[in-house]
């Protein structure tokens, strides 16, 4: 099965100091009655979740604001003590200086990205440079730096738990990697170089989220759509005519089963070149960003912007990320080519009179796997209803391993009709806190998966975790049944395992809790708990015909085991090259002038022997929202990272014992519950017994 690459929401800590701006936002009714917002007020709400029956969208931007006044004064507090710095009254201040913020930002951020509109989008737009600069008034202010460094050179002499001289060491990491210790002049361009990139990150999605949403590929001959089924092409039906709609990948979903290559070829070109050129071209956007990273970074004492980024990371450095590219490249060109050969065959076999391109490769790969494996992805979409997947499988398993149990509410209100909601409880019955699962495509949503929260876990804010899921699977017509294939089983599942990283955070602070750790960490656990969809015990629990309740034929289980080594080439180059492109434009310095980004790409796959015509990037540059406007600037590296440490983890399953209750425990206490607590290797090795390895990856992607 085509591996998916997922992820975890990834937001910004929100942070300022005398920020006068916000003093003079154009006055509205929503101010004038600024203590009844329901953002502002505490929710009444089991575990304060959002009550969306009160949210409404012109509370966004006074509540948002307000959250920055709040922190604001606080802050200056802070720095207008004449006391001696202590935890107490400088890091612990500091650390709540957000939580109002934190609360309004985790709706705001969660709309925007799931269930999102033009007004929320004008919001983002307007509120961009306002974030940014709320940022940096802390992360660059002096006084308050002196203060930080004070209480961290004495950490180890003060009379503090091991969390609270853990936080002590992140913040004043996290100011000095924001810029803390240069200049008044740097701290200035900084400040402003910040605010430029917040503005062009921010249009650079809007761009790719509308270009996406308006790209898509209408056809008006239902004959064109052969290959899909009769509920996929009502589906699709809109006025008259068939629209499918971009992802945010490169390849599309639909490529695997469209019969007409015409057709095939038009979605193929619209997906690839959908940010190229006119209202939606997103290539100066790309230059100036780099450029302007390569400046910050240069600022900060680093020669490339990876180098700087890389700080606190498991990598750790540039050469480590390519060496780790090294290592993968040549068995993954000698699976895809073989790949490659056994794809032209079928075509040749098909009478087909042309050679192999991007578009033709899902549909004659699924030919290949048919033929190979006798494994027709139709078939085993009928063992996959998305309800007995979640309830039967992820909720399932995570019993067998955590002893979680489960009950649905329908009485917590949601952002929209198609989300549901749970409430988790510990074995003891002891509550653990509420899951939202928000799984069906739609216009409003952006594309791929995530996990982030409402409201974070924090022993010190008395807050338990109120966390959700986001999926796109193609939502069924009215009536008919959410069938989705095995990969969008194993996002499920992946999603999940980031929940229960968030779920079980115990923490004191919010701010390192749960999935608050690095980028090459994070996806760790998630990866972990995809490993359970194909375990028997829980397979069988799940995966039953949604007509018949037949429990899937280990027959098809052994072929969907047996395929999940083919087409890897094709996966993890596809990986590579993107992971690739990510790198090579942020390890460019301030003197490398970039003219063309369809020519660095070109230049940048030669380089790492990566350019192959069949395989194209999972992403190109114009539409890399993970590393132009989601965060992951130089870290798309780490999917494959923990992807390394997952499997290493799974064989440590398989050594003792895989789905037992005490398993789940040693996970939960030595990786989920730590947040970003300890050294990241430190705290691999002291639930492995040892440092990861990359046989058991190799092994499972049929590389070795």
């Amino acid at each position: 099965m085509k591996k998916r690459i997922l992820g975890i929401a990834v937001i910004a800590l929100m942070v300022s100091c005398n920020n006068k701006e916000t003093k003079k936002e154009k006055t509205t009714d929503t101010d004038m009655n600024i203590s009844e917002n329901p953002l502002l007020v505490k929710s009444t709400l089991d575990y304060g979740a959002p009550d969306f029956t009160k949210i409404k969208d012109e509370h966004f931007m006074p509540a948002i604001l307000k959250g920055m006044e709040v922190q604001n004064e606080e802050i200056a507090k802070i720095v207008a003590n004449t006391e001696t710095p202590t935890f107490e009254n400088t890091i612990l201040a500091l650390e709540e200086s957000s939580k109002t913020l934190d609360n309004v930002t985790s709706v705001f951020f969660a709309l925007a990205g799931a269930h999102t509109n033009d007004v929320i989008k004008e919001n983002q737009k307007e509120l961009a440079p306002k974030f940014s600069k709320h940022r940096d008034d802390i992360l660059l202010n002096t006084k308050l730096f002196e203060k930080i460094k004070s209480v961290y050179n004495t950490v180890e002499n003060l009379n503090l738990d091991a969390e609270s001289k853990h936080l002590v060491k992140e913040t004043f990491k996290r100011f000095a990697k924001a810029g803390a210790n240069v200049s008044e002049e740097d701290k200035a361009r900084l400040k402003d170089i910040n605010a430029k990139l917040a503005s062009l990150s921010n249009d650079f999605g809007k761009k790719l989220l509308d270009a996406s949403k308006k790209g898509g590929v209408v056809v008006d001959n239902k004959e064109k759509l052969k290959g899909f089924s009769e509920e996929k092409i009502k589906s699709l039906e809109k006025d008259g005519q068939y629209e499918i709609q971009l992802i945010n990948t490169t390849q599309q979903p639909s490529l695997q089963s469209l019969e007409d290559r015409e057709t095939r070829e038009k979605l193929f070109s619209k997906s690839i070149h959908r940010t190229e050129g006119g209202a939606y071209d997103t290539s100066e956007l790309v230059k100036q960003i780099v450029a302007l990273r390569a400046q910050k970074a240069k600022i900060l004492g680093f020669d490339n912007y990876a180098s700087w980024s890389l700080q606190g990371t498991m990598a750790s450095t540039p050469d480590k990320v390519f060496e780790m590219f090294t290592n993968l490249i040549p068995g993954s060109l000698e699976k895809a080519a073989s790949e490659i050969k056994e794809i032209q065959a079928e075509i040749n076999k098909n009478g087909g009179d042309f050679k192999l391109t991007p578009y033709d490769w899902n549909f004659y790969a699924e030919k290949v796997r048919k033929s190979k494996y006798n494994l027709d992805e139709e078939q085993v979409k009928q063992y996959f209803e998305i309800n007995n997947v979640l309830e039967k499988g992820v909720f399932f398993a995570a019993n067998k391993l955590y002893g979680l149990s489960f009950k649905k509410r329908t009485d917590i209100p949601v952002y929209h009709p198609d989300v549901v909601v749970y409430e988790i409880f510990e074995e003891d019955g002891s509550k653990l806190g509420l899951f939202y699962g928000d799984f069906f495509a739609r216009d409003s949503k952006r594309g791929g998966a995530w996990m982030s929260a409402f409201v974070k876990q924090s022993k010190l804010r008395n807050q338990k975790p109120v966390v959700y899921n986001v999926c796109n699977s193609p939502k069924p017509a009215e009536g008919e049944p959410a069938l989705i294939s095995y990969d969008e089983v194993e996002t499920m599942f992946h999603e999940f395992g980031h929940a229960l990283h968030g779920l079980f955070g115990d923490q004191q602070y919010a701010s390192i809790s749960g999935t608050s750790t690095a980028r090459d960490f994070v996806e760790f656990p998630s990866q972990v708990n995809e490993n359970w969809a194909t375990h028997p015990e829980v397979l069988n629990n799940y995966a039953l015909h949604y007509k018949t309740g037949e429990v899937i034929p280990e027959t098809l289980l052994n072929k969907i085991k047996a395929a999940g080594t083919f087409n890897q080439g094709y996966s993890i180059i596809e990986n590579l090259c993107a992971s690739n492109l990510d790198m090579q434009w942020h390890t460019t310095g301030v003197d490398t002038e970039i003219k063309d980004v369809a020519a660095f790409e070109k230049e940048a796959l030669e380089k790492m022997k990566l350019n192959v015509d069949e395989i194209p990037p999972r992403y190109r540059s114009t539409y890399f929202a993970h590393i132009f406007s989601g965060g992951y600037g130089a870290g798309y590296y780490s999917y494959l990272w923990t992807e390394m440490l997952s499997h290493d983890a799974y064989d440590w399953f398989k050594n003792n014992g895989l789905l037992t209750r005490a398993n789940g425990d040693k996970f939960r206490k030595e990786v989920l519950s730590r947040g970003s607590t300890m050294e990241y290797s430190e705290m691999y090795k002291t639930f492995a017994g040892r440092d990861p390895q990359a046989e058991p990856m190799l092994k499972a992607r049929g590389l070795k």
